[in-house]
């Protein structure tokens, strides 16, 4: 190969690295987006939680928090999960 051609050959695999690069950085923050607002939805949800046990337990949110959390950590469930059931009514008011 002549000099023109490795210079040529130098610049498509320059061109291939930077597309690569992108797509890595494109596809990195797509997931990011997805976790942060899976995140945001899942604080929603949590915090609506909150609002139904304290109001329905008449305690205050911290208590309400807490009253979720123990009840996801001895079921072995997901406090997203439990949050939910909270809010649609679903969770076992006693417990």
């Amino acid at each position: 190969m002549d000099e023109a051609d490795i210079i040529v050959a130098r610049a498509f695999a320059d061109l291939a690295t930077l597309s690569i690069i992108q797509h890595r950085t494109a596809a990195e923050a797509q997931r990011l987006n997805e976790q942060l607002s899976a995140a945001l939805t899942s604080r929603v949800v949590i915090e609506q939680a909150k609002g139904v046990i304290a109001e329905r337990a008449d305690v205050d949110l911290a208590e309400a928090f807490s009253r979720l959390r123990s009840y996801a950590r001895n079921h072995n469930r997901r406090l997203t999960d439990v949050a939910r059931a909270a809010i649609d009514g679903t969770l076992d008011p006693q417990a």
